[in-house]
């Protein structure tokens, strides 16, 4: 038989109990309440999330990105530019990894893109090493250029058109070749043709809104990368 002063104490001890389950609860209600109004803020727009930030992929950072210019009007083509004819396209082939030899450049990387190209008709003027290393492959032209390097991109699973300072009757194109560079597509697998207009690169600009970017450098020969003689 329970006495009453053991019954008073368990009510108190219960009661304590459920004071701290409300409070708890309270807390947790409380809380979710404030993520609640915090989501739908976010949500609607009246604060900005500190979470809403651009993911960045390793090394994307590393070099700057440029607008690429859009095709230009080509008189007598009427439905879009068409692909120039390979052997009217200059390239000069620019080693710009910034790896193998000297710290220079790999060795024979310039020279096998240059065999690759000249066996598909380009006419290659030179190869040698950049005097500035990018991390990803790009081709640089002036306004001149543009269809040509539109013609040679073709020919790459992923590379980069930079609008470059080279005067507008210019019309060579300089591929660089960067440390995350990718081998040229196969021929069966390059998606133009002589008779179907070239396709713009998706958000490209017109070349009169881009401010060109200097024309890169031929660092010094130091006999780690074999030249091409000019034709």
């Amino acid at each position: 038989m329970t006495t009453p002063g053991h019954d008073q104490a368990r009510v108190e001890r219960r009661r304590r109990e459920h004071e701290r389950q409300a409070v708890v609860f309270g807390v947790l209600i409380a809380f979710l309440a404030v993520c609640g109004i915090f989501a739908l803020a976010v949500y609607s727009g009246a604060i900005s999330s500190p979470f809403n930030r651009p993911f960045n992929t390793v090394g994307v950072a590393e070099q700057e990105t440029f607008p690429v210019p859009c095709l230009p009007a080509v008189e007598g083509q009427p439905d879009g530019a068409l692909p120039i004819a390979y052997s009217s396209v200059q390239v000069r082939v620019l080693n710009a990894s910034g790896e193998g030899v000297d710290g220079i450049g790999q060795t024979g990387l310039g020279g096998a893109y240059g065999n690759t190209l000249t066996e598909r008709g380009f006419e290659v003027i030179d190869v040698t090493n950049a005097e500035q290393n990018v991390t990803y492959s790009e081709l640089r032209f002036g306004k001149g250029g543009i269809v040509a390097a539109y013609t040679i991109a073709a020919h790459f699973p992923d590379v980069r058109l930079v609008l470059d300072d080279r005067k507008d009757n210019d019309r060579t194109v300089d591929l660089l070749i960067g440390a995350e560079y990718e081998a040229p597509l196969d021929i069966a697998d390059v998606g133009i043709s002589a008779d179907t207009p070239l396709t713009n690169a998706e958000g490209c600009v017109p070349a009169a809104e881009i401010d060109p970017q200097p024309r890169i450098s031929i660092r010094k020969s130091t006999g780690d990368e074999p030249a091409t003689p000019a034709r």
